[in-house]
């Protein structure tokens, strides 16, 4: 079944224009992945379709005659096939998106009638915290069956961690085809030239962070930064929708939080860092680089690691205190602007109250002034018996 897009226009595009490619790019990618998907189907091509769907170089046995039922589960390394198996899921994450996007934040967005602005940024935080929930569940489930979190000694203990289980692997090669595909949407979103940076930032430092990590093979210390760093942002992206859905007494609670939980990753970011850099892999064996084995565990390479990592986490503290600074300055002259409207208006009844006054005073007078000589003289000669009896 095709995937529905939004028409912006009643007339049909020219067939391969840009507006046609975008339009139909979900139904076009879709298509793209039915080929591998079929290509399993005939024998003739199944060889070529499993480099692109199947995980691949296996270090273990995969004879299943040499494998009873209480044998050890299949392990894998890297190597050059795992950029088909990139390629594929790129596309699935291309489809997944545009799912996601026609079947449920379309729909939020048609009953909140937002505006421009900030129905980019719900579709934003919309489609990262669908991707941030299921890596936390999914890298969470990788660090419970390592036991990390009981023994964090395994996050250096018997490095080099080149034998990787299916769904390590699979969980880095899904990382790195998600944020891929982040790229070509921005064509696909129309998103404006003047605005590629500030998008394509996101995707360059998790693309920067994610990959060496996966080559060097510090999978299990990528795995558990990738799950609190998830962890953080998710409850930010979720305190954005909220706020962006009118529940704002809400959003500043979650908002709390998430500041909160932001400066606790942050520490607990470098400190895990440091206890395997600068300690754990320490303790190890350090003979220079092995590709043979997979061991990269060098002076050079611990420190250069560490040194990425803290400096990641400093500009990411940078960019809050800064954001949170404005955010208050902004308040504050907000605030004495509305402390000036308000002694502007103290100033303006004052001033009307003196002129009524004087108004009536001049009224008087000029009463008096219209009537006759002696009505004058009994007028003033009452008004001072009055002022004296007070």
């Amino acid at each position: 079944m095709g995937i529905r897009t939004r028409r912006t226009t009643s007339k049909n595009p020219p067939i391969f224009s840009h507006e046609f490619i975008i339009q139909n790019h979900a139904d076009i990618v879709s298509c793209v992945a039915m080929v591998f998907v079929l290509g399993l189907l005939f024998q003739l091509t199944s060889s070529v379709a499993s480099l692109f769907i199947v995980l691949h170089h296996n270090a273990t046995s995969s004879d299943p005659q040499t494998q009873g039922l209480d044998s050890e589960p299949i392990l894998y390394v890297y190597g050059w096939k795992d950029s088909c198996a990139i390629f594929f899921y790129f596309l699935i994450a291309i489809v997944m998106h545009a799912i996601l996007q026609e079947y449920v934040l379309d729909k939020m967005n048609r009953k909140l009638h937002l505006s421009k602005v900030k129905h980019s940024k719900f579709n934003e935080s919309g489609q990262l915290l669908a991707f941030y929930l299921v890596s936390v569940l999914w890298g969470g489930d990788i660090i419970f069956r390592d036991r990390l979190l009981v023994y964090v000694w395994g996050l250096w203990e018997g490095y080099p961690h080149a034998l990787l289980p299916f769904m390590s692997k699979f969980f880095f090669l899904t990382q790195i085809s998600y944020w891929l595909h982040c790229f070509p949407e921005l064509y696909f979103q129309r998103v404006k030239r003047e605005e590629w940076l500030s998008k394509i930032q996101l995707p360059i430092l998790h693309l920067a962070f994610i990959i060496p990590a996966y080559l060097l093979n510090f999978t299990r210390v990528a795995t558990c930064l990738l799950v609190l760093h998830y962890i953080s942002e998710s409850l930010f992206n979720g305190a954005r929708l909220l706020h962006f859905s009118g529940r704002t007494k809400t959003s500043a609670e979650v908002f709390l939080g998430a500041n909160v939980l932001f400066l606790v990753v942050r520490l607990l970011s470098i400190i895990l860092s440091v206890l395997t850099f600068w300690y754990g892999l320490a303790l190890g064996p350090q003979e220079g680089w092995d590709f043979n084995k997979g061991s990269f565990n060098t002076t050079l390479v611990r420190l250069n690691c560490l040194l990425a990592v803290c400096l990641l986490q400093a500009w990411l503290l940078w960019n809050f205190l800064t954001f949170h600074l404005q955010r208050r300055r902004e308040r504050l002259a907000e605030q004495q602007a509305l402390a000036k409207k308000k002694d502007g208006g103290q100033v303006k009844k004052e001033k009307g109250k003196k002129k009524k006054d004087e108004s009536k005073r001049t009224g008087s007078e000029e009463d008096v002034s219209e009537l006759p000589e002696v009505d004058q003289n009994t007028k003033k000669n009452l008004k001072s018996r009055s002022a004296k009896v007070k």
